[in-house]
């Protein structure tokens, strides 16, 4: 299967070379150089992944990620110069797969399109390693042991595991698993995750699978070297 990889960067020769390894790994390169030009052409060609630029001539890249986000769940891996932390969380937090940072090497780039293509593919989101979960009874199992989880516990793990690999931010856990959209502290998700993690530690003592991302929060994945 060939994927086609959405390029949205303004200068031409990046654009360029982000293209050529592109279609090095198999993949076919799309190439936008204006944002207000993005969402429309998302919307017509539904592309696999998006490569999205903040800093783009007519609409930044953040406002573009939180466009696609209200109609569509495509891979977004965000490319900036910007390297303070808020643009990071933010960009996470509209939705963003995962973010590279100017200066980078086009390789690295294929690394994480491949990464992110590959922990979205319906194989990895439906089974996510071993992990079944039932909904209607709050039952989690993990490699055929069943978890001792609260519901609300229940559903922090369900909404990691839905999307491996991605990260979710204190606020995005908090407010998945509140439906009420009560106002909690970031001590409180975190003593959740520590529960969480506890809970696990008694199925998988030698295994981590939900991990912290300093600064930003938190993802599931479960490695393969472990």
């Amino acid at each position: 299967m060939s994927f086609n990889i959405l390029i949205v960067e303004d200068e031409p020769k990046l654009a360029g070379l982000i293209k050529d390894y592109v279609l090095q790994a198999g993949m076919i390169p799309h190439c936008i150089d204006n944002g207000l030009d993005v969402v429309p052409w998302v919307k017509q060609m539904a592309p696999d992944l998006i490569l999205l630029d903040l800093m783009l001539p007519g609409k930044d890249g953040l406002a573009i990620c939180q466009e696609i986000r209200r109609t569509s769940n495509v891979p977004i891996i965000m490319v900036t110069a910007r390297v303070e932390e808020i643009d990071r969380l933010l960009g996470l937090e509209l939705g963003a797969d995962d973010y590279i940072c100017k200066p980078f090497s086009p390789r690295e780039v294929i690394a994480r399109v491949k990464a992110v293509l590959r922990r979205n593919s319906p194989e990895q989101s439906s089974a996510a390693r071993g992990l079944l979960l039932d909904h209607e009874t709050y039952k989690a199992t993990l490699n055929g042991k069943v978890l001792d989880l609260t519901a609300l516990e229940f559903n922090l793990l369900a909404m990691l595991a839905e999307k491996p690999g991605r990260i979710f931010s204190r606020g995005q856990v908090m407010d998945g698993i509140y439906s009420d959209q009560r106002v909690v502290s970031d001590r409180t998700i975190d003593s959740h995750i520590k529960k969480l993690r506890k809970r696990i530690s008694l199925v998988l003592p030698d295994q981590e699978i939900v991990h912290s991302v300093y600064g930003v929060g938190y993802k599931f994945e479960i490695l393969d070297d472990q």
